[in-house]
């Protein structure tokens, strides 16, 4: 189950960095901070599900900044 999460929270952000680097999406766009804070949000539930602290706050994290950027729009 925690593979199902990392794997999918790592495919969201890397999808969003692509996308961003490719110039298909902008940085202050909804999609793209939705795909960051769903992504890091599943990762952070993955790596904690494993017990793999370091991730988990470094998940955690980037998804509170990702929900915050949302909010503050």
């Amino acid at each position: 189950m925690a593979d199902w999460f990392n794997g999918i929270g790592v495919t969201l952000i890397l999808v969003s960095f692509i996308l961003l680097t490719l110039r298909r999406i902008s940085s202050e766009s909804l999609f793209y901070k939705t795909l960051n804070f769903l992504g890091a949000g599943m990762a952070c539930i993955g790596a904690w599900m494993l017990g793999v602290w370091a991730f988990v706050l470094l998940e955690g994290v980037w998804s509170l900044v990702a929900l915050y950027s949302i909010i503050k729009r």
